[in-house]
């Protein structure tokens, strides 16, 4: 019996001994050699590990001798796998290991709405984006259109303006879409007359990525991003080919083909994408009226690159789209062509061009030349009325750019033209105008220090009709170490009154004045934000980033929509003034297989005319965005979302009913070159045509309250990609 204890505590002294190792290393960025503050060590034979501290140090102890893998992974850099031999020699602990950065995420995340060669961040303005697998992952369930891009984004919420024809536009914390500028690789294409229909009209699967920067942004872009600008940024040619096909339906009976072909040669490249998208109509209330109308649409964009050297580049496209849409009863949309029946036909032909030329002076210094010039005609027929119109617009800037470690310089000149003649509607008050403007603008970011950072901005624009208007902005980013980011922005911003908004468009253009010059002065906004960016790895498994944003944006002298007497409507500007205040919070976490993102919005957007304090219409007060990631790398993901929206005042003074959207997503690959995918869109079936109404009258003369929830319901939708 003494022999047998005597040979147990030999063996549990020698277990003891042999998981005594404990394994010291330091870990740094490869190139700033800068500590990195929670990376994440795993050995899985063990199931153990731990994360850095401030000083880039980890510690695991009690590892047992043997040869054990050690996974190294930080999120933004490449992941390091180690084997190793405990017991170490001497040499191999208390050592120092270097990750670099994962040099395909950081691409994507290099951003160029700030006008800034620098990294996300590295940036004092704040500014969101969407690429990658998320982008591709909404692609895939609206493939004909970027509205489901920005629909889970927190702070932002796509407005359907029309019933019948689907149209939508981007509200930014709430304030009107009019607010929103919406641009085009850095070009603005979609304004005005030409915002119509855009986001209906926009296919993104040739998109890189989408960047969204919200307060006020005219000091970058000149007047209309009063409440913020979002940015579309296409591919460009890589030095690896890209051929790839997509087909999509839907059980709304709704078709989209698309193709895109990318590549780079020695001297040229190119980009060239076309698709088709069709759409039946479709009622699944079952009242007689479209919920999605009838359209057919076809889309080619392509463009080419010239590489002259390594110091100049030039490229030239163009995007040409043409689409007829009908909606409204759906005996006369199927072409029974009943008497006195509603409908309301959109039938739009859009073609720009942009054109760009970079040249490197030195290694810090380049100057850019860019140019677009954009001509949209759109007709618009209801029973007893037709608008039509065509609207032509030009952009042309030149900018020289000075980069160095410390300190950036970029300046510039630009010039927007816009002009929009009427062919038909109200022959006696066309609603035609003319107008240019000339801006000049400067902005410095310099590194104070290595934690502050400041960006300032200053622009003067002289617009033709209401004179010289002067935007200063400043940014502020405080990064106590690499887990922890402040951001503190503002600026001014301005909109030059135009007919074209939400309002006029449910009105379809009808009995609307042309807006008084004389005595209308520019829109102006002045807001600022501050931000909170937190990221850590909680342990070897599990990485959470978090952001709170505050933001405050006030408008002065906005336009309001107002009826006369004699039925017309006009623009006026009573004595007040509409204004946004609230917070942004977003979530995520990622354990191994699994992404959780969790967002909630709080807006508190209110119109002060008179004395008097209303809430805006059609806004959710508050809103929450939650969706929930299963994606094992290149073989499956599966993804389930669920959106919420607060009760939101109507335009009739009514208020609308809370509702939630449910989805589920899925997408399998089927070997390098092949996948499908099948989507669940809402499938609660939310609806305003399930517990609202979406007019008053009859179905003849429809009388269209506001859509404040969806009108198409449930949709399933699926399809395959390939890429070759």
């Amino acid at each position: 019996m003494k022999s047998i204890i005597i040979l147990f505590l030999a063996t549990f002294v020698c277990g003891t001994g042999n998981a005594q190792n404990t394994f010291y290393v330091i870990v740094k960025d490869k190139i700033t050699d800068e500590p990195l503050t929670g990376v994440a060590i795993h050995i899985p034979e063990l199931e153990k590990g731990n994360v850095s501290d401030e000083n880039g140090m980890v510690i695991i102890p009690d590892i047992p001798d043997g040869i054990y893998s050690l996974q190294i992974s930080y999120l933004g850099y490449e992941t390091l796998d180690l084997q190793l031999a405990f017991p170490l020699a001497g040499s191999l602990n208390h050592q120092t290991l270097y990750l670099s950065p994962d040099s395909e995420e950081m691409e994507e995340i290099t951003i160029s709405s700030t006008r800034s060669s620098r990294t996300i961040e590295d940036i004092p303005t704040r500014v969101e984006y969407i690429a990658g697998e998320e982008l591709a992952e909404k692609g895939n369930m609206k493939p004909g259109e970027i509205r489901m891009l920005l629909y889970e984004s927190t702070g932002i919420q796509t407005q359907q303006t029309s019933a019948t024809s689907y149209n939508s536009s981007i509200r930014i914390q709430g304030l009107d879409g009019r607010y929103t500028q919406l641009l085009r690789d850095g070009l603005p294409l979609y304004a005005g007359f030409s915002g119509g229909l855009s986001l209906m009209q926009i296919a993104p699967l040739d998109l890189k990525r989408v960047e969204v920067i919200k307060g006020a942004t005219s000091t970058l872009y000149g007047g209309g991003a009063m409440a913020g600008l979002v940015n579309l940024i296409s591919k460009t040619p890589e030095e690896q080919r890209e051929l790839s096909f997509m087909a999509n339906g839907t059980s709304a009976l709704g078709l989209d083909l698309s193709g895109f072909y990318s590549e780079k040669f020695s001297k040229t490249g190119t980009t060239i994408f076309a698709s088709y998208n069709k759409g039946t109509p479709y009622d699944p209330a079952d009242i007689g009226l479209t919920a999605i109308p009838g359209f057919d649409r076809f889309t080619l964009n392509p463009k080419l690159f010239i590489y002259f050297n390594d110091r100049t580049e030039l490229y030239a496209g163009t995007n040409i789209i043409f689409e007829n849409r009908l909606g409204g009863n759906m005996d006369y949309v199927k072409g029974k062509q009943p008497e006195n029946a509603y409908f309301e036909e959109n039938e739009t032909a859009r073609i720009s061009t942009q054109l760009g030329l970079e040249h490197r002076l030195t290694d810090y210094a380049k100057i850019e030349v860019k140019n677009s010039v954009s001509h949209y005609q759109r007709t618009i027929e209801i029973p007893g009325y037709i608008f039509s119109g065509t609207q032509r617009s030009s952009f042309s800037e030149i900018n020289f750019s000075h980069v160095k470690n410390r300190s950036e310089w970029v300046m510039g000149l630009n010039l927007w033209t816009d002009k929009f003649i009427q062919s038909e509607g109200t022959s006696d008050q066309p609603l035609d105008y003319r107008n240019a403007t000339l801006g000049v603008f400067l902005q410095n970011t310099w590194n104070t220090s290595e934690k502050i950072s400041i960006e300032t901005g200053f622009r003067t624009d002289y617009q033709s009709e209401y004179g010289f208007i002067t935007l200063p902005r400043i940014s502020v980013m405080y990064k106590p170490d690499r887990a922890l980011t402040f951001r503190l922005g503002g600026g001014l911003g301005y909109r030059t009154p135009t007919i074209f908004s939400e309002e006029t468009e449910r009105l379809h253009f009808r009995n609307v004045l042309p807006i008084d010059v004389s005595s209308t002065t520019a829109e102006h906004s002045i807001g600022g934000n501050l931000d909170m960016n937190y990221k850590a790895a909680i342990n070897e498994d599990l990485l959470l980033t978090t952001n709170i944003l505050l933001f405050y944006t006030r408008i002065n002298d906005p336009l309001v929509l107002s009826e006369n007497t004699s039925g017309f409507f006009q623009f006026l500007q009573p004595d007040g003034y509409v204004d946004t205040k609230g917070v942004e919070m977003n979530m995520k976490l990622t354990y191994r297989h699994f992404k959780l993102f969790s967002g909630y919005t709080y807006s508190n957007v209110n119109e002060h005319y008179r004395g008097n304090t209303t809430p805006f219409p059609l806004v959710a007060r508050h809103r929450l965005n939650n969706v929930l990631m299963y994606e094992r790398e290149e073989s499956l993901w599966i993804g389930f979302e669920a959106y919420y929206f607060s009760p939101q005042k109507l335009g009739d003074g009514q208020t609308g009913r809370s509702y939630w959207i449910l989805g589920l997503m899925t997408e399998k690959m089927l070997g390098e070159h092949f996948s499908i995918f099948l989507n669940f869109e809402n499938f609660l079936d939310a609806r305003q045509t399930a517990f609202d109404t979406i007019f008053t009258g009859s179905i003849d003369d429809p009388r269209f309250r506001d859509i404040y929830a969806p009108v198409d319901g449930f949709i399933i939708n699926g399809g395959f990609k390939i890429k070759l």
